[in-house]
């Protein structure tokens, strides 16, 4: 497994970074992998090279941290592995138990710190923006969570071009911690990111670590053009649905993703993966994993260098999407 740096700074991470949210608990979601389930395919990652893993506060309600902090601790060393999570979704009843006020970032990191088990996390992430408190609360407070030696480096996930150049200006005029990361939604079905925000990482030099590299495991084949879907995710996947992924307007991209693949005789997630990887801004995708079989492929990606031919095969019938993910 090669590693590359995080955007401009030092750190060094694998070329695919194995997201979370599939495990912790399925109280919270019915497709989620309990711990039991969970701990084999970490194990599995960090025998195939993976150092980078993602989670989030929210995911599994917390849950999520704990069996991965657990399974970290257990079977690598800490200076081993890179671990990013984020903050900014509900994770109580009250109103101050969300978003990104100072308040609530500097309870959320001890908190995440505390199921993890760990003293700092090496990315601190924002979830998504927060419309209701000033950019330079957050950038402040994440700032002397940095200097705190809470988190090593700080990153963002969906937003509005606009709004990570006012972070980064906020930030860079106060003498803060910028952010040294992207995290977008990035595929075959949904490209909209192409058009300012992977310009402005490449330009700016921050990582790009996409989620959902396979549409939600639309490109994976998990719901067929015009059947019903094979998985128990693809079947309660609400975003999918409200996100519009996969419907008519995406079936020639997956028709062409399935069609580059049978003659190539590989997978079709795996030809979907290895077009995010050609892109040159693109750091790690992020890849979840529910079957072995997801870890292993995905890995295989990696060895798969689409031609310039296929590459206009599965761009060509792109229809543009309407911006989503961003709240």
């Amino acid at each position: 497994m090669r590693t590359v740096r995080l955007g401009n700074t030092g750190l060094k991470v694998s070329r695919l970074c194995l997201g979370t949210m599939t495990y912790g608990t399925p109280q919270w979601r019915e497709w989620v992998l309990d711990e039991h389930a969970s701990r084999p395919f970490i194990e599995r990652a960090l025998e195939l090279g993976i150092n980078f893993f993602d989670t989030a506060d929210m995911y599994s309600e917390g849950v999520s941290e704990e069996v991965l902090g657990r399974a970290l601790r257990d079977l690598a060393r800490r200076e081993e592995v890179v671990i990013a999570t984020k903050a900014h979704m509900p994770m109580g009843p009250s109103p101050n138990e969300r978003g990104l006020s100072r308040k609530h970032l500097m309870h959320a990191i001890d908190d995440s710190l505390r199921r993890l088990g760990t003293d700092y996390v090496d990315l601190y992430q924002i979830h998504r923006w927060d419309y209701e408190t000033p950019i330079e609360e957050t950038m402040e407070a994440l700032h002397d969570i940095v200097k705190a030696g809470k988190a090593r480096y700080i990153g963002a996930s969906s937003m509005y071009a606009w709004q990570l150049a006012k972070a980064q200006h906020t930030a860079e005029r106060h003498g803060w911690t910028r952010f040294v990361s992207m995290q977008p939604m990035y595929n075959l079905v949904y490209r909209e990111e192409e058009r300012e925000m992977l310009p402005l990482c490449a330009d700016q030099g921050l990582g790009v670590i996409p989620w959902s590299p396979l549409a939600r495991g639309v490109l994976a084949g998990n719901h067929p053009p015009g059947e019903d879907a094979l998985t128990t995710r693809a079947r309660t996947d609400t975003n999918t649905r409200r996100w519009h992924l996969g419907e008519e307007q995406d079936y020639p991209v997956i028709r062409a993703v399935q069609s580059v693949a049978e003659a190539r005789g590989v997978k079709p997630a795996q030809v979907a993966l290895a077009w995010v990887l050609s892109n040159p801004v693109v750091t790690a995708p992020i890849v979840g994993a529910s079957r072995m079989t997801h870890l292993e492929d995905a890995v295989g990606a990696l060895e798969i260098e689409l031609s310039v031919e296929e590459r206009q095969q599965l761009e060509a019938p792109y229809t543009p999407h309407a911006v989503v993910g961003h709240t």
